[in-house]
């Protein structure tokens, strides 16, 4: 028999630094899971990844179990590493703060397609270039987006 999904719980972590603090202890421990083995699993799979931003899905089981899925990191870290900023413009429409080129927005878009809800390359280009020009960056020459 399958066992009973209790709930899900969605955070934000750096790769290979989880510990008991929050945001992860108290969102662990009201639900009556074990943090220090969930802390041991995910640093061990994200050892390779240290120090990115990966979100993570954790479901967890009425017999107090757990899973949990390592997503990519979110478009908007990638787009920041990409550009060597430490944060986007405050006016986006006002202030440009930096720039990329569309080979790295291909770049962003092919390894976060899986997370993404589009069916093509250009599609997901598309959704990565609306997250740059939200955050104040601009691209650099023509669009190969087709339109």
């Amino acid at each position: 028999m399958a066992k009973q999904i209790g709930g899900f719980i969605k955070l934000q972590i750096k790769g290979g630094a989880a510990n008991p603090s929050p945001p992860v202890g108290p969102a662990l421990g009201s639900k009556g899971l074990n943090i220090m083995e969930f802390c041991k699993q995910f640093n061990g799979r994200t050892q390779e990844l240290a120090g990115k931003v990966l979100p993570v899905v954790i479901t967890f089981y009425s017999d107090k179990s757990f899973d949990f899925i390592v997503k990519t990191p979110p478009v908007a870290v990638q787009l920041l590493e990409m550009a060597k900023l430490k944060k986007g413009s405050a006016e986006p429409n006002r202030n440009k703060v930096g720039a990329i080129s569309w080979e790295h927005v291909k770049t962003i878009a092919e390894s976060k397609m899986v997370d993404l809800n589009a069916f093509t390359v250009d599609a997901a280009m598309s959704m990565v270039a609306g997250t740059a020009r939200s955050m104040g960056i601009t691209i650099k020459g023509e669009s190969p987006i087709k339109q």
